[in-house]
């Protein structure tokens, strides 16, 4: 008699685009979210479109790489909290973008706790929008269900 075989389904979605579109639009979309928040409040400066696109390309680094680190780090205060303390770590990924950007200004705490919400809502909005956005990290996964 011969061993009986098993075959596992495995449900495989559709490939997406490549690595670099994806950091593409991704970047691209850090750059909306933040002309949104420099066109809404008067207290965030953009000197050029050179300047946004580079706060844009720190901006998304610093979600991808110290965001999660520092989400982790904050946990047990964040139960405290229930989740405003990461609040202050979304805060402090625009505070930082502002303090590498020459050319990206937030003037005041009140415009930074604007601007942080500012970030969360149109993110929120992309979200569950249709469109290029979704074929990044979150967005892809909420797209693929």
């Amino acid at each position: 008699m011969s061993p009986r075989r098993h075959e596992i389904a495995v449900e495989q979605s559709a490939p997406g685009p490549p690595l670099v579109v994806r950091l593409g639009i991704s970047w691209l979309t850090n750059a909306l979210v933040l002309a949104v928040v420099a066109a809404l409040l008067s207290g965030v400066t953009v000197r050029n479109a050179g300047a946004l696109l580079e706060a844009a390309a720190v901006f998304g680094v610093l979600n991808t790489v110290l965001k999660p680190l520092l989400r982790f780090v904050t946990l047990p205060l964040a139960i405290l909290t229930l989740g405003i303390a990461w609040f202050f770590v979304s805060m402090l990924m625009l505070e930082i973008t502002k303090g590498i950007v020459s050319g990206f200004h937030i003037h005041g705490f009140w415009t930074l706790v604007e601007a942080t919400l500012i970030v969360w809502v149109v993110n929120m909005v992309l979200d569950w929008l249709p469109g290029p956005w979704q074929v990044t990290g979150k967005r892809r996964r909420r797209r693929q269900r």
